[in-house]
């Protein structure tokens, strides 16, 4: 019989208010995949007149999603404070103290563009730790840790089954959310990618606008069996995050979404705490690897809430080749 989430997370080994806050999580992505699978029945689809912070225009689900999880995380004891994609600044919970001594940091609706085209979208999520001499409230520098610190992350993929895969630091877990009896049942515990593959993941029409290292990665591989890397490769792309990563985590590939060159004084698109940390996590734990331009995601040191980094991510053997292409780049000529 399959193992429960509840019965993985009261198994031992995950600190016990950890393992409350990652079922409260969990419950929550359940109402939203509940939620996503109505549609337009339950009228949440559409675009609000409002923008985020990022100055994007916010989906009616994208408000949706991120109330539902304020709402349904702030009920767990061991939470201090909360940070979301969609908000401009944290949303403090409780005082930190020894009892409440994590954050929860989330993009509660990747892939929103997707959303009324009815193609897989998901929440990504990560939890710090957070400690205090005294009772006091979170502050924004608490949440600013490098991703090496997370005490866990993942995320929630709500496509033709809704798939929840996080971390713990202990490898990665998946399981899958049974609509007869809204359980999450386990599917594996042991989630590996494999280091070598034939699969990229990348929007290919930004090509004239890449760095040299990463436009140079993929003409290689585009160059096929007789090219330089000696096999064919094949090219998937969502342009939903979750649903990207997601197919690396289960089968192997490499994700892309790099710095360009239409603004050359950013980083990169994806944020730094909110995407790309959690899922850099999630990757490393099963067994890929992770690179922003400049060294292992994992071990940025944030400079803001919403800050944007570059990201490329999944089988170790490409995010390697990747890193070796700039690191070339930048060697003195």
């Amino acid at each position: 019989m399959a193992v429960t989430l509840d019965q993985h997370l009261s198994a031992g080994g995950i600190e016990p208010g950890l393992a409350r806050l990652l079922a409260v999580v969990a419950d929550a992505c359940a109402d939203i995949s509940a939620l996503v699978r109505r549609g337009a029945a339950g009228e949440i689809l559409g675009a609000l007149e409002s923008e985020n912070v990022q100055g994007e225009v916010q989906k009616k689900l994208d408000v949706i999603s991120n109330d539902l999880l304020i709402e349904a995380c702030a009920k767990a004891p061991a939470l201090a404070g909360m940070a979301s994609e969609e908000m401009d600044t944290i949303h403090p919970v409780r005082p930190v103290s020894a009892e409440a001594r994590y954050l929860l940091l989330f993009d509660p609706l990747d892939g929103s563009s997707n959303i009324d085209v009815n193609v897989s979208i998901g929440t990504i999520f990560s939890v710090l730790p957070v400690a205090a001499d005294a009772p006091r409230e979170a502050t924004e520098a608490d949440f600013l840790q490098p991703g090496r610190n997370q005490a866990a992350a993942g995320y929630v993929v709500y496509g033709p089954q809704t798939t929840l895969v996080f971390t713990t630091g202990q490898g990665v877990s998946a399981f899958t959310l049974d609509p007869k009896t809204d359980q999450w049942l386990q599917v594996t515990d042991a989630v590996a990618i494999p280091r070598e593959t034939k699969e990229f993941a990348i929007n290919a029409s930004n090509m004239r606008h890449w760095a040299p290292p990463v436009r140079g990665y993929i003409e290689d591989c585009l160059a096929g069996e007789t090219g330089p890397r000696g096999k064919n490769f094949n090219m998937r792309w969502v342009a939903s995050m979750v649903a990207d990563v997601h197919r690396i985590v289960m089968r192997g590939g490499v994700f892309l979404y790099p710095w360009d060159a239409r603004e050359p004084n950013r980083a990169g698109k994806l944020r730094l705490m909110y995407e790309a940390n959690p899922m850099a996590f999630v990757i490393e734990q099963a067994g890929g690897a992770s690179f922003d331009g400049f060294g292992p995601t994992l071990d940025a040191k944030p400079t803001g809430l919403h800050q944007r980094v570059s990201v490329m991510l999944g089988s170790a053997a490409e995010v390697e080749r990747l890193q070796a292409l700039h690191e070339k780049a930048l060697a003195p000529a």
